[in-house]
């Protein structure tokens, strides 16, 4: 659970605070004229649409031509990058003819000679230069390696870059930087071909990392308060420790860079890819670490999206609602939303929002690869179909819109093509996380399991935190029967997934298969509390609600939910829990396989509270219901019993020569019973005289045999998996010879139509018993009774 922190300087939700909003309107028109200028697009893009779901300002007279004139330092703060350090502000008027060149080489995608603008190579470009190396140190070349340590105390004093402005530095380095991923994909050629693994990688990494470390050793000698820091090339040195695989130092520096630059939103984004729980969100959440703004807030509900976590959404989605009070339009900030409500399960609140974004922003294909799983999920196919035209009108030659083709023709059952557009996109990105994972469930429906591993392992590179990944790498590995790498994976899933049953019942299968009966029931009573369902109201939407204990499941039926003060009371009394049935009845199979007396009494509860799924009852109803069901059947034998009496009394009287007026009037009795037994509902108690009305025990006892106090009618119904579990209770009946139990239990599996001929030999089974009882029955009274002289 993320740690509530202290939000008051921005307010609730409803309220504004005119000086944050004008503030914040400020900040992001400059850092989005920042990006611009360093060439960070997607982080200008972000801030820019930010920008404009910010509220109106509803002041008359903005719009006087005196205001702009007289603002000087207004205009000035954001249209000048350096305004605040003139010596970094004299650096950039001096480079500005070089800095348009090089901008230009970079829009143009000439990466390496947007670099040799600033840093130009010691040698001429050649079929030989990579082998040569320069015999003096120049002014770009990295430091070397050295033996001792005076030598490397010694380097560490001397810059290894030329004199620039950090803007200009930056440009040139991220220049060098994209240079070698786009050497990388281009060695790397056909997506999953045979160079295209772990061995091909950014061969400027260690370069850059070497000498962005010599240039903050100087830096921070010369000026250790930070105070000429922009933050900038603080994020470029963490984004390539990260790449290079050294989390824990990149962290440290995309933190520093956030604290000096809080709204470029890139160096949030490359410190949420570096967390792997939510353990690690909070360990980050004291005012030293981050900064204390709007920021900050906005990363927290990001970051617990990215991690899936569904332990503190109300959490995440207060924090989306502050920000969306700020920020009413937003698409990122929606688009959060949605995601969080698809984590949750909630598809459809999740495909309202995407579709009202559609509506705004029919242009906009960001996120698009999402809504279109949760149409997959949702087999809204003629939606999914009208997406996949849609995106492709837009552009065609774009990752999202490839995978939404893709999802397309997988709903339509080609895999084909599907896999198709998956390795389509991939060629656009390498790096986008839902075409690798797709491509693997592509891969496992086409029986290519090896293909699916190797999707599904590169979907892990680019995010360790895709419980999707992993989980399908269990599901590969299961099918290899390579049981011990299944587990490990599906465990893997079930870490990051911890409140999903599907996960728990993936690593209890496992368990199963290895004969480890104990913790395969461990796992899978897990699944069972993750798995617990709660309905909020009379609608057929329902939820997941974790709980802390399995015993709390079996012990009662009493009602759980989430606590919402708003809930009115006849709405609290209609809240039930409902388990899964399926897994109990796994639980139940898993005991009986277990054995022993134990064994077989864990089976039969766990069964008999499969069946009381149908009504949302619990095992202490099943057990009050049959309670009432055995005291039924005493009255009735004991009725039995009495009309035998009577028409053996009968017989006597007329055997006796008694009247035929007493004989007819004690038959018209005995007929009266019998007529009252079958159009009455309810059985007259032994002690009331014939004809009376049923006692009120008696109506409760009816009640509950029915069904009417073992869940308010609020429960799944009869469903093939309840079914199997009757069938199991009756042919335990049958083995601990209670036939009565056994029959009615058969008659209800005929009348629901499952297990139908099971159902009906078993009926069969039980009457020849009972034929066979009576018959020895009657032959041993026979053998008792003396012979007539």
């Amino acid at each position: 659970m993320v740690a509530p922190r202290q939000n008051e300087s921005f307010g609730s939700v409803g309220e504004l605070d005119a000086e944050v909003v004008s503030e914040l309107r400020d900040r992001l028109t400059e850092v989005s004229i920042k990006c611009s200028e360093r060439c960070l697009y997607q982080s200008a893009k972000w801030a820019a649409e930010l920008l404009d779901s910010l509220p109106e300002d509803d002041d008359p007279f903005d719009d006087s031509p005196m205001q702009d004139t007289n603002n000087v330092q207004s205009s000035y703060r954001l249209f000048s990058t350096s305004y605040d350090d003139p010596e970094e502000a004299a650096l950039e008027a001096k480079e500005a003819p070089k800095y348009l060149l090089a901008k230009a080489f970079f829009d143009t995608k000439e990466f390496d000679r947007c670099t040799a603008v600033f840093l130009p190579p010691a040698i001429p470009a050649g079929g030989l230069a990579i082998f040569d190396k320069p015999k003096k140190r120049t002014p770009t070349s990295t430091p070397s390696r050295t033996k001792g340590k005076s030598k490397e105390n010694g380097a560490a004093t001397v810059s290894p870059f030329p004199r620039l402005s950090q803007k200009s530095l930056f440009l040139a380095l991220y220049a060098r930087y994209l240079a070698g991923e786009k050497r990388k994909d281009e060695e790397s050629e056909m997506v999953l071909g045979p160079a295209d693994g772990g061995q091909t990688v950014n061969r400027e990494l260690p370069a850059l990392a070497r000498g962005l470390e010599a240039y903050f050793q100087v830096r921070d000698a010369a000026d250790s308060q930070l105070k000429r820091s922009q933050g900038w090339l603080e994020y470029l040195y963490g984004t390539v420790l990260a790449k290079s695989r050294q989390e824990q130092l990149a962290q440290q520096w995309l933190l520093r860079s956030v604290r000096l630059n809080p709204y470029h939103w890139g160096a949030w984004e490359e410190l949420a890819t570096l967390l792997s729980s939510i353990d690690d969100l909070n360990s980050q959440l004291s005012p030293s670490v981050l900064p204390q703004n709007l920021m900050s807030i906005m990363y927290q509900a990001y970051a617990s999206v990215d991690l899936f976590s569904t332990s503190d959404q109300s959490t995440t989605l207060n924090y989306l609602r502050i920000l969306l009070n700020y920020f009413p339009t937003s698409t990122f900030l929606l688009t959060q939303l949605a995601l969080s409500h698809y984590h949750a399960k909630e598809y459809e609140s999740s495909a309202s929002i995407f579709q009202e974004l559609l509506v705004a922003h029919p242009h906009r294909l960001d996120g698009l690869d999402h809504y279109s799983n949760i149409l997959y999920v949702m087999a809204d196919r003629p939606k999914l179909a009208f997406l996949a035209h849609l995106a492709t009108s837009v552009d065609k030659f774009r990752p999202e819109t490839c995978c939404v083709v893709g999802n397309y023709y997988s709903l339509c059952s080609q895999h084909e093509k599907a896999v198709m557009y998956f390795r389509r996109a991939l060629t656009l990105d390498r790096n986008f996380l839902s075409a690798w994972t797709l491509m693997g469930h592509e891969y496992i429906e086409l029986k290519n399991t090896h293909a699916a591993i190797e999707s599904y392992r590169r979907a892990v590179d680019v995010n360790r935190k895709d419980y999707r990944a992993w989980y399908g790498l269990g599901q590969a590995y299961e099918v290899l029967d390579m049981g011990f790498y299944a587990l490990f994976y599906y465990q893997r899933a079930a870490g990051l997934r911890p409140y999903d049953p599907k996960m728990w019942q993936a690593v209890g299968s496992c368990y199963a298969k290895m004969e480890r009966l104990d913790q395969a029931i461990r796992a899978l009573k897990r699944a069972l509390v993750a798995g617990t369902y709660f309905e909020e109201s009379p609608s057929a939407q329902s939820s997941f609600n974790a709980n802390s204990s399995v015993s709390s499941n079996l012990a009662s039926s009493t009602k759980r939910g989430r606590s919402t003060p708003q809930t009115k009371p006849n709405q609290q009394k209609a809240t039930r829990k409902l388990l899964d049935p399926e897994t109990l009845y796994q639980i139940a199979l898993l005991y009986e396989r277990v054995g022993g007396a134990e064994g077989e009494k864990e089976a039969v509860q766990y069964m008999e509270l499969c069946v009381a799924q149908e009504t949302g009852g619990s095992h202490m109803s099943v057990v009050k219901a049959e309670k009432a069901l055995r005291k039924r059947l005493q009255k009735e034998e004991r009725k039995t019993a009495l009309a035998e009496e009577r028409r053996a009394r009968a017989g006597r009287m007329r055997a006796e020569g008694v009247g035929d007026m007493e004989v007819d009037a004690g038959q018209e009795a005995a007929g009266a019973d019998d007529d009252t037994e079958i159009m009455s509902p309810y059985s007259a108690s032994p002690d009331s005289p014939s004809g009376s009305s049923p006692s009120p025990s008696d109506a409760e006892n009816a009640g509950e045999i029915h069904g009417e106090g073992g869940g308010d009618g609020f429960g799944t119904g009869t469903t093939a998996t309840t079914s199997k579990a009757r069938l199991w209770l009756a042919r335990w009946c049958v083995k601990q010879g209670d036939l009565d139990r056994a029959e009615r239990l058969a008659e209800e599996l005929c009348m629901d139509g499952y297990e139908v001929e099971e159902a009906k030999g078993l009926v069969r089974e039980v009457r020849g018993r009972r034929e066979v009882e009576a018959s020895g029955a009657s032959v041993g009274l026979d053998l008792l009774q003396p012979p007539m002289t």
